[in-house]
């Protein structure tokens, strides 16, 4: 994947950190989660959760972004596994994640995962206004004029 699309999906997820996560062998369906993200991690965000919660087991996911302004999406496959370093519970802790723990961060519910991204799709929308001007009168919208699209490593 082109470096360019690789930071203009990361700034779009930084601006919006929400995805729908879904464990792949679960059968259930996805649901949001916020992202805590790290600009020095490569491939790698994490999720804090309750230890009851359906994707708590870990395991092979699959998670669907979409951007605020609708310009960005992308599909991310990777593994979930349990965070047990307590430096990155820390940093990632705020008032937010404290909302869902009243008992903070010694709440014996609480759980963080980690988010070991292996494979993404990322498209972009890239319109503009002569082509949203096509679009809108049912002209052909060129492939080449939509956007970017690329599969790998985010």
């Amino acid at each position: 994947m082109k470096k360019e699309l690789r930071e203009e999906f990361w700034h779009a997820f930084e601006k919006s950190p929400f995805i729908m996560l879904r464990l792949e062998d679960n059968g259930g369906h996805a649901e949001p989660m916020t992202a805590q993200l790290d600009k020095e991690a490569i491939h790698t965000i994490w999720f804090f959760t309750s230890k009851d919660n359906r994707i708590a087991v870990g395991g092979r996911a699959m998670g669907q972004f979409s951007a605020k302004g609708h310009d960005v999406f992308a599909c991310l496959a990777g593994t979930l596994v349990e965070e047990t370093d307590q430096a990155r519970i820390d940093k990632h802790w705020s008032k937010e994640v404290e909302a869902w723990f009243p008992e903070g961060r010694n709440d014996p519910n609480l759980k963080m995962l980690r988010y070991e991204i292996d494979d993404a799709e990322v498209w972009t929308v890239e319109l503009g206004l002569f082509g949203t001007f096509k679009m809108l009168t049912g002209q052909e919208v060129k492939s080449s004029e939509m956007g970017q699209h690329a599969t790998g490593l985010v």
